[in-house]
């Protein structure tokens, strides 16, 4: 499976995709373990798959968990660092819901694994209460405030770092 992530000496592209999933006021998230920035589950769009196909894959593999993919709420152009290059990214946001409620604890954290571009990296998956999402770092660091009120349409949000 090709992901649509490209990397040049000076730049990245990434497409990607996350999941909203909230259960008793409470928001999964997920973060590296060598890292204290969190992000929303989800991953790369491989060639060919929609972007919903994504986030159902995404949230199969990594967690075991299978999603119902309910809207797209939000469109994300964000510009960051990636190691030591300038990274463009295209993320689309989607609320999704659990089929099954015990393919995952509900709450606390709990670690999963993914690989992008053939590198392994060990996650924690935490269900974050939204009250304390402000005292967290998010990424992208603008992403807070349109996850405490989401729109009724999709709407489009820009981060540069």
């Amino acid at each position: 499976m090709s992901e649509i992530l490209f990397k040049t000496n000076a730049f990245v592209f990434s497409y990607r995709v996350g999941g909203i999933l909230i259960h008793d006021e409470k928001l999964l998230l997920q973060k590296p373990r060598n890292d204290d920035g969190y992000a929303i589950p989800g991953g790369h769009i491989a060639f060919g798959e929609t972007s919903e196909t994504t986030v159902m894959r995404e949230f199969t593999e990594e967690i075991g968990a299978d999603i119902k993919v309910e809207r797209l709420v939000l469109v994300g152009e964000n510009f960051f660092p990636w190691d030591d290059r300038l990274c463009q990214q295209i993320c689309l946001y989607y609320t999704v819901s659990l089929c099954d409620k015990t393919q995952i604890p509900l709450e606390g954290t709990f670690r999963a694994v993914d690989v992008i571009l053939n590198e392994r990296i060990d996650l924690d998956f935490t269900w974050m209460p939204l009250s304390q999402l402000t005292k967290i770092k998010l990424y992208p660091l603008n992403l807070i405030e349109h996850l405490l009120s989401l729109p009724d349409q999709i709407q489009h949000f820009i981060y540069k770092e």
